[in-house]
């Protein structure tokens, strides 16, 4: 494919912008080339500067659960755009999308608008401190909570895709009350718990990672942090940023019926549009203010147009009870014909898949946790990536980021998917 427009593009924005990007794993830092202008999207696909075609398995690295430009969403942001695009006030649109928050997902009690999933990651730690009177947090290695300075420490998406060791601008002081535990190591949790439960404000965690690829808990690891929390006085937060309306009406509590104390989200419930929200447990909420001393705040919290892209989004998602089923039908069977394309080709791989979530990692051994998603061999995975791109298929150009599947992508984009797994070469 010819992407000369792209290149130019990113020569000028390298004079502008850090990197020639806005978020670093844009970049093609992993996998090599130029990063892809995009400038347009509908359905399954995204259309770039070029005007080249691409099947889309990012969907904005997650919102687009519906696809592109779905006509409910569409339609209902262009008359709010009508309407007005921010107040700074109170609006109804924020008090439907609190109730219909708390209607999908039953152990939410409180929910507060933010602007993104790294605000609600921190602004939740900061409610667990201030309820707890505690300061120290575990967190899981290889899991990105945001950019935030305490959530730094050996974190997964592009920190890892980086290969950044030292994060610059952090003072140790911040992040020495976080405490690094490797996920699915039930042994290695316990001990740190024990070493320091008198101290430990939160334990936060992606039930499901989607930073190191897509990693899901092995049996009873979930439950067993439900229970060390409870046993300890400690707040046990999921951070449903990627998970949270995607993998079920619930995420992935009602996958695993665990139920955490506070939980993050983003992504789908903007439906496109910059958003977070943490909520939980009424006795925690009323602890943010106004109602409390934990202050958190946001000038463009509850922005109307990022309310009603949201509330088009799970509204289709709530009034569509099999949109769950079809989503994992689609991630199910991809798993198993890219499985069956790379075992006949003799390419070593492990596919990780939940849902719409899935990820492909070139090593022998099971991935479950950030040292086994490191095994991967980058130099396959770059082939790969480029390989697809050829192919009008446009992947996350790293392999510590889960893919994300719509409900508009057709049995067809699958197969051509396949196809082009088919005239891979290692």
């Amino acid at each position: 494919m010819k992407n000369d427009i792209s290149r130019t593009l990113f020569e000028v924005a390298e004079q502008h912008i850090p990197g020639g990007v806005n978020s670093p794993v844009r970049a093609f830092k992993q996998v090599g080339g130029t990063p892809i202008f995009m400038k347009r999207a509908d359905g399954a696909y995204i259309f770039d500067e070029d005007d080249n075609q691409y099947i889309d398995y990012i969907n904005s690295w997650g919102p687009m659960i519906l696809g592109h430009n779905h006509a409910h969403v569409v339609e209902a942001v262009q008359a709010q755009v009508k309407r007005a695009f921010s107040f700074g006030t109170p609006t109804a649109l924020e008090v439907a999308m609190a109730k219909l928050i708390k209607s999908m997902v039953p152990n939410i009690d409180m929910v507060r608008m933010v602007n993104s999933g790294t605000e609600a990651c921190m602004s939740a730690v900061r409610v667990a401190r201030g309820f707890t009177g505690k300061s120290k947090i575990i967190k899981f290695e290889g899991h990105y909570h945001g950019h935030a300075d305490l959530f730094l420490k050996k974190a997964g998406s592009g920190v890892a895709t980086l290969n950044i060791k030292q994060e610059g601008g952090i003072p140790t002081a911040v992040t020495d009350d976080t405490l690094i535990v490797p996920f699915n190591d039930p042994a290695a949790l316990e001990q740190m718990v024990a070493q320091y439960k008198n101290e430990l404000a939160a334990i936060i965690v992606e039930p499901v990672a989607g930073n190191m690829g897509c990693v899901l808990p092995q049996d009873g690891f979930l439950q067993l942090l439900r229970k060390l929390c409870t046993d300890n006085n400690i707040v046990l937060i999921f951070d449903e940023v990627m998970t949270g309306f995607r993998l079920s009406r619930g995420g992935a509590q009602e996958l695993y019926n665990v139920w955490a104390d506070l939980v993050t989200f983003g992504k789908v419930i903007g439906g496109g549009l910059p958003v977070g929200a943490f909520g939980g447990r009424k006795d925690m909420m009323s602890c943010v203010a106004p109602l409390g001393n934990v202050y958190q705040a946001g000038t463009l919290s509850g922005n109307p147009l990022a309310m009603t892209a949201g509330l088009a989004t799970l509204s289709e998602l709530n009034n569509s009870p099999k949109a769950y089923e079809a989503l994992n039908a689609k991630g199910v069977y991809l798993r198993e014909k890219m499985h069956e394309v790379f075992t006949r080709k003799g390419i070593a791989h492990t596919i990780n898949q939940l849902g719409s979530m899935i990820s492909v990692h070139f090593c022998e051994d099971a991935v479950v946790d950030f040292q086994t998603a490191s095994k991967g061999n980058n130099d396959t995975f770059k082939k790969f990536f480029h390989h697809l791109l050829d192919n009008g298929i446009y992947l996350p150009p790293s392999a510590f980021e889960s893919w994300f599947l719509s409900i508009a992508l057709s049995d067809g984009d699958m197969n051509k998917t396949i196809a082009a797994c088919e005239s891979f070469t290692a």
